[in-house]
């Protein structure tokens, strides 16, 4: 005569086995997501951060320019960091008539916005 099988055995059953499989399964299709999410927001924090930079030198060049940017709106493009970034330019009078405004914004080559800078600069 066989013995029963005792539920004290040692092991697990085939349901409890798929059922593991199963979450560690999910568990690694979300973190392939998470790396994906990751290596897209790290792709647009480096853009955002070279369009500032871009900004920046934008705005050293403005302020030390010795006669300043005419009233108005002007565009252009640079190449920074292997990228082409666009760039606009407008510039209006304050208050003040020995102050101007301007105001720099960058996009990438598709014309995504990545910065903006505000600055104020006297008239020479």
């Amino acid at each position: 005569m066989a013995q029963p099988v005792s539920r004290a055995e040692p092991g697990f059953t085939l349901i409890e086995m798929l059922v593991a499989l199963a979450i560690f399964g999910l568990a690694g299709l979300a973190l392939l997501r998470l790396e994906e999410v990751m290596l897209t927001g790290t792709e647009r924090l480096v853009d955002t951060n070279v369009a500032q930079i871009v900004a920046r030198n934008l705005e050293v060049t403005i302020l030390t320019d010795p006669r300043g940017p005419a009233i108005g709106t002007d565009k252009g493009e640079v190449v920074n960091a292997g990228q082409t970034w666009l760039w606009t330019r407008v510039t209006t009078r304050t208050d003040d008539a020995r102050i101007i405004r301007v105001d720099l914004s960058i996009a990438d080559h598709g014309g995504r916005p990545m910065a903006r800078l505000s600055l104020a600069r006297s008239v020479e």
